[in-house]
C-alpha cells in the first residue's frame, strides 16, 4: 500500500506538493461558491466542535476540478484534525484499509477520493468502522479461523465521487451528509483568478479576470491552470500583467477558445459531427474513435459540453446540438437540420 493514507498537518505552509504556490483555500471563509454546501458544512463544524465531537461522515459528488478535495481539507483544519488522503484504487485489501483506520488519531479526517471504485471487502470493513467506530476482521483460514473486533477512534470520513451512481447504496446511506457540487459561474470563478492573482503575485485587470472565468468551463481548477499559464505567457510577451489582449493572445496560443472549448473538445464535437453525421453514437464507440477512455469521456468532457448544451445525451448515445454546428461554424446536413427545427 502507498503511504496516502499518511497523516497531512493541515496545510501549514503555502505551497503545494510541486513547490508552486498554493492556490487551495484554507478556510471555509475563503472558499467561493458554493454557498448552500458551505453554509450547511459551516452549521455542522460550528455544533461537532461545541459537542468535541467527530464530525459526521461527509459524501461530495461532482464533477472534476469543483472543490472537493479543497473542501476535505478545509474540514479538517476547521475542526483542528489532520487529514489523512487515500484514494479507492490504492485501498486494494481490507488489512489496507484497517492500517489507516487504527492509525487515526480523535476526530481526524479520513478522505477518500474516487471513493466509488472501493472493493467489496474493503466497503464491508468500512461499514462497522463508520456506524460504531470499530472495524471486524477474520484471521486465519478454514477451521482455525476466528473473528477479532478492533475499535478505532472516531473520526469523519469524508468521500468524494465524479460517479455517484456507482456508488453501492449501503456506502451512501451511512453518510450523515451528501453534497452535490456544481459548475461555477462566471462572476465566482472571477473572484477565485482575482484572489489567484494575488497569491502567485501577478498583475491582472478585472475584464482580464472575467475573460479567463468565461473559458474555464465552469471549473476553479481549469481557471487557476490557466492563469498559470497566462502568468508565464505574459512574463515574456506583456511585461508580467495579464491584460485582456494577453488572455485572448496566450489561450489562442493553448489552443482554448471562447467557450473554453480545447482541442479534445473540438476533436470531440467534430468526430461526432463529421464521422457520425451529428449522432447519436455510444460512448465505447465515440472512444475508440477520438483515442480517450470511455470514463474519462464521460467525467471529464462531457457534463460541461452537454451542460453548456453542445451535446446530448440520449438513449442510442450523443448527439451533437445546433449550437455545436454554429460554434465550430459547420453546416449541418439536410437530415440534421430537420431535427433542429
Amino acid at each position: 500500500m502507498s503511504d496516502a493514507g499518511d497523516a497531512l498537518a493541515p496545510i501549514e505552509t503555502g505551497y503545494d506538493a510541486g513547490g508552486e504556490v498554493s492556490l487551495r483555500p484554507s478556510r471555509l471563509a475563503d472558499y467561493v461558491g458554493q454557498r448552500e454546501v458551505t453554509e450547511n458544512l459551516d452549521i455542522s463544524i460550528r455544533a461537532a466542535r461545541a459537542r468535541g465531537e467527530a464530525l459526521d461522515h461527509v459524501l461530495l459528488i461532482g464533477p472534476p476540478g469543483l472543490g472537493k478535495t479543497s473542501l476535505a481539507h478545509i474540514l479538517a483544519v476547521e475542526v483542528g484534525a489532520h487529514i489523512h488522503q487515500t484514494s479507492g484504487p490504492v485501498i486494494e485489501k481490507g488489512g489496507d484499509l484497517a492500517a489507516i483506520l487504527t492509525s487515526l488519531e480523535p476526530n481526524d479526517v479520513l478522505f477518500i477520493d474516487e471513493i466509488h471504485r472501493l472493493g467489496k471487502t474493503v466497503e464491508e470493513i468500512l461499514y462497522p468502522a463508520m456506524e460504531d467506530f470499530r472495524i471486524d476482521l477474520v484471521v486465519g483460514e478454514g477451521a482455525s479461523a476466528r473473528s477479532i473486533n478492533i475499535d478505532v477512534e472516531p473520526f469523519t470520513l469524508v468521500g468524494a465521487t465524479t460517479r455517484s451512481g456507482l456508488l453501492t447504496a449501503p456506502l451512501r446511506s451511512r453518510f450523515g451528509s451528501t453534497f452535490r457540487l456544481d459548475f461555477y459561474d462566471h462572476e465566482e470563478l472571477a473572484s477565485i483568478v482575482r484572489r489567484s492573482a494575488d497569491l502567485l503575485k501577478v498583475g491582472l485587470d478585472d475584464e482580464a479576470a472575467f475573460d479567463i472565468a468565461r473559458r474555464s468551463r465552469g471549473t476553479p481548477r481549469i481557471a487557476n491552470r490557466l492563469l498559470r499559464r497566462l502568468r508565464d505567457y505574459a512574463q515574456v510577451k506583456a511585461a508580467g500583467r495579464i491584460t485582456h489582449d494577453v488572455v485572448r493572445d496566450g489561450l489562442g496560443v493553448m489552443g482554448v477558445d471562447e467557450a473554453g472549448f480545447d482541442s479534445m473538445d473540438r476533436l470531440l464535437v467534430t468526430t461526432i459531427i463529421e464521422k457520425f453525421d451529428g449522432g447519436p453514437v455510444g460512448v465505447e464507440t465515440l472512444s475508440a474513435a477520438v483515442g480517450e477512455d470511455s470514463g474519462t469521456l464521460e467525467e471529464v468532457y462531457e457534463p460541461y459540453l452537454i451542460r453548456e448544451g453542445f451535446l446530448q445525451r440520449t438513449p442510442r448515445g450523443r448527439v451533437a446540438t445546433s449550437r455545436a454546428y454554429e460554434h465550430l461554424g459547420v453546416t449541418p446536413s439536410a437530415a440534421q437540420a430537420d431535427l433542429f427545427e
